[in-house]
């Protein structure tokens, strides 16, 4: 009886020990199973860093160009140079070829293939009788000059023109005559190089008196009609445009026949100043 009771008690004994040992198997394998049963699982950082790309940049991302963001001055357009008003500056105080002030002379010349838009025949005599190129001035011009040979008429001077206008194509020809007869260095100290000529502007013209007598000839500057002209041509608008001794100046020989219409208030200023065109706006003398 008391062995069967030590039987008894070995048999439970031994499933106790059973029963627990399984247990404690079932919890390590469950535990590794649970982290590995999807080997290609990846942190959900992770996944959420690859499904969001990095943002492009929008407009307000961008660098701005403004002069408060971007530490530069706004771009703005450069002014128009323009010539200074007459007593001041180193440039012709009109560069405008339509101005009748406008400055030519070796230095500045008239724009390529320039003609003026208002040309006309002025109500004058001629030492010849066509219509042609040379006769014509500008309007203005022409009508000032009308108005100088009525006045000489008055104080017993018969004046007559010798040649006004002149085109692009005719100064060329005329250059080239020159250059061919005395040499350039001759010709450019009576004869402008084409762009550089005055009668190009129509607002120059060469006078002489009504017999043509020393036309354009430097025993012209002996007559009553170059005394005359250098007496009274300012009243009207006009300066001798080459007068003697300032050929370091113009550039040109003294042409007592060669006037030019400047406009009444600036043909007064340069006349009582005794000065030429160049010195009214301070312009650089003109080398030869």
């Amino acid at each position: 009886m008391k062995s069967g009771k030590i039987m008894v008690r070995t048999l439970l004994l031994t499933a106790a020990i059973a029963l627990f040992a399984g247990c404690s198997d079932n919890k390590e394998t469950g535990g590794t199973a649970s982290s590995s049963a999807n080997p290609s699982a990846t942190p959900d950082t992770t996944a959420s860093a690859s499904a969001s790309p990095t943002p492009s940049p929008s407009p307000s991302d961008k660098p701005s160009t403004s002069p408060s963001e971007s530490g530069k001055p706004a771009a703005t357009a450069s002014p128009k140079a323009t010539a200074p008003a007459a007593g001041g500056g180193s440039t012709p105080g009109s560069a405008d070829p339509q101005s009748v002030s406008v400055l030519v002379n070796k230095e500045y010349k008239l724009p390529d293939n320039y003609k003026p838009t208002d040309l006309t025949y002025p109500d004058v005599p001629f030492l010849f009788k066509e219509k042609i190129e040379k006769r014509m001035m500008r309007q203005e011009a022409a009508t000032a000059l009308e108005k100088m040979f009525a006045g000489a008429k008055k104080d017993g001077i018969n004046l007559a023109g010798v040649s006004a206008y002149r085109s692009h194509a005719t100064q060329t020809t005329l250059f080239n005559r020159y250059v061919q007869k005395d040499g350039e260095e001759a010709a450019k100290k009576y004869s402008a190089v084409p762009g550089h000529s005055e009668h190009e502007t129509g607002l120059s013209i060469d006078i002489s008196g009504s017999t043509g007598a020393c036309a354009a000839d430097d025993c012209f500057a002996g007559t009553p009609e170059a005394k005359w002209l250098a007496d009274n041509a300012q009243n009207y608008g006009f300066i001798v445009r080459y007068p003697k001794g300032k050929e370091n100046i113009t550039g040109y020989q003294y042409e007592p026949w060669h006037m030019r219409y400047v406009g009444t208030k600036t043909a007064k200023e340069i006349h009582s100043k005794n000065t030429t065109l160049e010195e009214y706006f301070n312009s650089t003398a003109v080398s030869n």
